[in-house]
């Protein structure tokens, strides 16, 4: 399934004026392939994942998911895609501290009222697709920094979505298990046929990449991937 954002333009109020956080914004997103949007703080790269996720409603744009565009839905609609059709990845794991890593998953199964049994099998999948069906029954503070980003990951795949939106992933990990993540995330997106969308500001991270889209001040340009 392929994500379009097409001419976004995202302002938001600023003083007497308007500040201009996407400007004539253009990127895509194909199944099987990772899109890296890079840019320094400030630049607009949450901002174009929040539209993208149509957790925000762009001033002007489209973004289209295999071809209807989202942000002529309403507030139930673009909740609904959200739950049926896009995972997100958030900067910070935001792990509930009493559940357990498959509870992580199946509470939100069960927000979504799925079956119990069909929600753990698949949680219990995805914890072994990212490497950590042993550690299912462990709670956050018994996990590493990285095993909890495993984690999230695996919330993100919960509802079997077609696109992936990833926001810097590896911002409170070490070098080491960063690549670990990237890894992970290279090899999801490639296996499960994911459009996967990742904001980073880490260049080194530009390898894993199919396509560049760097933003400086709300603008994008398309660059050669590493």
């Amino acid at each position: 399934m392929t994500m379009h954002l097409n001419d976004v333009t995202l302002t938001y109020p600023d003083g007497d004026g308007r500040l201009t956080a996407l400007d004539h914004v253009t990127l895509h997103a194909e199944p099987g392939e990772l899109t890296a949007v890079v840019g320094p703080s400030g630049s607009g790269k949450s901002s174009l994942l929040a539209v993208a996720a149509t957790l925000i409603t762009p001033d002007s744009g489209q973004v289209l998911l295999d071809g209807t565009d989202l942000v002529g839905l309403n507030a139930k609609q673009r909740t609904r895609v959200r739950r049926d059709r896009i995972g997100i990845v958030f900067q910070s794991a935001n792990l509930l501290a009493s559940l357990t890593a498959l509870e992580q998953l199946t509470v939100m199964a069960h927000l979504a009222g799925e079956a119990p049994t069909a929600a753990g099998e698949r949680a219990l999948e995805l914890l072994d697709a990212v490497g950590l069906a042993a550690q299912a029954g462990r709670r956050p503070h018994q996990l590493s920094g990285g095993q909890r980003q495993r984690v999230t990951i695996a919330r993100g795949l919960m509802n079997s979505p077609s696109v992936l939106l990833v926001d810097e992933p590896t911002s409170a990990l070490d070098s080491e298990r960063g690549a670990a993540i990237l890894d992970l995330i290279r090899r999801l997106t490639t296996e499960r046929e994911l459009a996967t969308v990742m904001v980073t500001h880490d260049r080194d991270h530009l390898a894993h990449a199919d396509r560049v889209v760097e933003i400086v001040d709300g603008r994008a340009q398309a660059l050669a991937p590493a």
